[in-house]
């Protein structure tokens, strides 16, 4: 067999090797890995490379080694999970860089971080002063978390006493001007409904590049063509609107009437639906 043939089938061979242990090794990211997954990858790629190119030496020999070198991570990994300490020699664990908005200068030394670095990091998370920061920490994998002061934290609803409603995961329903039944289904819809909402926005499903169904219901899509636009949902503003119809409804009622139990009665439902109404604004008016 010519070298050239061999080198091909070697190349081959090896990296559907490696795909399939890089699969069993996890979804981290080269930037996420520690020195010691860093290191084993780096060995891998090695071994990869000598075998791929060094057909005098057989195949089995790389397969071999990309098993043990598999399964040395494999097993640390293990053992990891069950021993801290363990734990803390092959992955490492974060440093603080910065406690009680005072920057430690021995840690940066520690952990090699320059000033520059550290002000870099920290515009990475939207901080410009240090002085704005209670509280920061270098994880194992190099990225700085940082806990800014009180004062300077993001304005929350719960924090400003604002009841909004619970978001869940939306469902990607049409991707490439096809639907796609398990979402739809998961969102405990079905295709009809699908039809029926399109045609409310005279569109056709092979004309929809992206369709998405929010927590509430809602369908919103993205069309092929650029330059068409399709209306904004409008299930919750009419929702709304209805509800303030029959409130309105009911005192109108209320006034006509000349039957004092009837007057009650709608006084009273008005009242109520107008407490329905002021509790359910925040999650349907947004």
């Amino acid at each position: 067999m010519p070298n050239w043939v061999e080198i091909i089938i070697r190349s081959v061979t090896l990296l559907l090797v490696l795909f399939v242990l890089s699969k069993g090794l996890g979804k981290k990211s080269l930037a996420q890995m520690t020195a010691f997954e860093s290191m084993v990858m780096i060995v891998i790629g090695g071994i990869v490379a000598l075998n791929t190119v060094n057909p005098a030496t057989p195949i089995v020999y790389g397969l071999t080694a990309l098993a043990v070198w598999f399964m040395i991570p494999y097993i640390a990994v293990f053992i990891a999970m069950k021993s801290k300490r363990f734990r803390n020699v092959t992955q490492g664990k974060g440093t603080v860089l910065i406690q009680n908005g005072k920057i430690m200068e021995d840690n940066l030394k520690k952990e090699r971080v320059s000033t520059d670095d550290l002000l870099s990091k920290l515009r990475n998370n939207q901080i410009f002063t240090a002085a704005d920061v209670e509280f920061a920490v270098i994880e194992p994998n190099g990225d700085v978390n940082v806990l800014p002061q009180k004062q300077h934290q993001p304005v929350t609803p719960s924090i400003l006493g604002i009841n909004v409603s619970p978001v869940k995961e939306p469902q990607t329903v049409i991707m490439d001007g096809k639907v796609l039944l398990e979402p739809l289904a998961n969102a405990s819809l079905n295709p009809n409904w699908l039809e029926t909402e399109l045609e409310k926005m005279n569109v056709s499903i092979e004309n929809v590049f992206l369709g998405q169904v929010d927590s509430d219901g809602q369908l919103t899509v993205d069309l092929f063509d650029d330059q068409l636009s399709v209306p904004s949902p409008t299930e919750k503003p009419l929702l709304l609107a209805t509800m303030k119809k029959c409130q309105a409804d009911l005192e109108m009622f209320a006034l006509e009437t000349e039957n004092e139990q009837s007057k009650t009665l709608y006084q009273t439902n008005s009242e109520r639906l107008q407490q329905a109404i002021s509790k359910l604004k925040p999650y349907v008016n947004e």
